[in-house]
């Protein structure tokens, strides 16, 4: 099986404080995962806020936020055959519902 982490992107810091509801729906969603034997790690959620971008010659600025229009909310990795498998499990997820995306790549272990 190989690897693969499911980055998890908002348009809207608002979307980053989920209602208990949405909290409950991921959670099942993770726990279908865990079910599946597909989650190889639970992840976390990352800061909207306390995150800096360094660059070449140690220019330092505050996160990524000029740069893009949606922010890295958190991850989790789960583990399949294909990408497209993970896509598919990505799918499910009920980011979706509050505009959310998720971005999904095979993790490479390096020896």
């Amino acid at each position: 099986m190989k690897e693969f982490v499911l980055i998890f992107r908002l348009a809207d810091m608002a979307d980053a404080r989920p209602s208990p509801e949405q909290i409950q729906e991921r959670m099942n969603w993770m726990g279908s995962l865990a079910a599946q034997n597909k989650l190889a790690d639970k992840g976390n959620s990352l800061s909207p806020v306390s995150a800096k971008t360094v660059k070449p010659g140690n220019v330092v600025s505050d996160g990524p936020f000029t740069e893009i229009k949606e922010f890295i909310a958190g991850y989790v990795i789960v583990k399949t055959e294909t990408i497209e498998e993970a896509v598919e499990l990505a799918k499910a997820n009920p980011i979706f519902k509050t505009g959310g995306s998720i971005e999904v790549r095979e993790v490479i272990v390096r020896s």
